[in-house]
């Protein structure tokens, strides 16, 4: 943790994923939240139904986000955001347009929960790197175990 002007900031670190066995098919979401220490102080994957992996991408990032702003003071908090979705990361960035209507609210929710916390760093990884591939493997045994 740091400390500024005598206010106590929290760091965390999330790793979020989306899967979708066609697309659209049978997808889920979900993410690990990673404190300071490097301690793991979340993780969840939700079923979505039937919906696209771009969907089930930008649901792990709305859910992440949410779960922090719920339990800390969002303006009170530095978030490195690590997601294996170039378009995701690039529209939230600014650096895409989003066109698919199907996307557009997610997009602004997810900018609108962004901005509330004292800062935000979008990351794009390769879906190889452990941060992701963890998360990933959580959503296949998710979508295996329902028999998706």
């Amino acid at each position: 943790m740091q400390i500024s002007f005598g206010v106590l900031l929290v760091k965390l670190v999330i790793y979020t994923d989306g899967a979708a066995r066609g697309n659209p098919g049978p997808s889920a979401s979900g993410y690990r939240i990673y404190d300071a220490r490097g301690n793991v102080a979340e993780e969840k994957e939700v079923y979505n139904g039937i919906k696209t992996n771009n969907f089930a991408e930008y649901t792990a990032v709305i859910l992440a986000l949410k779960w922090c702003a719920e339990r800390y003071k969002p303006d009170e908090v530095d978030v490195e955001l690590y997601s294996d979705s170039e378009l995701v990361i690039r529209q939230l960035k600014g650096h895409y347009k989003v066109k698919a209507e199907g996307l557009k609210e997610l997009h602004q929710t997810a900018k609108d929960i962004a901005k509330r916390f004292k800062s935000i760093t979008l990351n794009n990884l390769p879906r190889e790197h452990h941060g992701i591939k963890e998360v990933d493997k959580r959503l296949n045994i998710l979508l295996d175990n329902l028999g998706k």
